[in-house]
């Protein structure tokens, strides 16, 4: 990747939907230059995906819980039925296998107090493998972010 390359993300990091020849006037490239490049990081899966962020609070789960979840085992079942199982729930934002105290950390869009309990009594307690949690309610986001800036 050259400086170039690097130009092209971070254009695309802040404005995924810009048009090729935007992106391309704004790098000093012309159109087939820029779009091989794009093609090409994406091939290599320096670019993985596109994706529409949707507001949370539009859709009816205006807060953010932060879950930390103990197992009572440490084994490759119980990790995989617990990564299939949170696959399957729209709520959950992000989910991270952890080091430390510990095992997982998620990132969940709730909607209030209500909200996050139906979230844990019904769906997360309900899995099997869970030893403890330790949770928090998000009081406000001052930085998101879903990748990381080129540097």
């Amino acid at each position: 990747m050259d400086s170039t390359d690097r130009k092209i993300l971070a254009i695309l990091h802040s404005n995924a939907r810009i048009t090729n020849p935007e992106l391309a006037e704004s790098v000093g490239l012309s159109t087939s230059p820029c779009w091989s490049r794009i093609r090409r990081m994406e091939k290599e899966q320096v670019i993985q995906k596109y994706v529409t962020i949707i507001n949370q609070e539009k859709i009816g789960l205006p807060d953010t819980a932060i879950i930390e979840i103990m197992f009572e085992r440490h084994d490759a079942s119980v990790f995989s039925d617990f990564k299939d199982t949170i696959a399957n729930m729209p709520e959950v934002i992000e989910a991270y296998m952890l080091t430390g105290e510990y095992d997982c950390f998620m990132k969940v869009a709730v909607s209030g107090a209500t909200g996050y309990e139906d979230f844990l009594v019904n769906k997360l307690y309900k899995i099997r493998g869970i030893k403890n949690t330790r949770s928090s309610l998000a009081l406000s986001c001052f930085k998101q972010a879903y990748s990381p800036a080129p540097l």
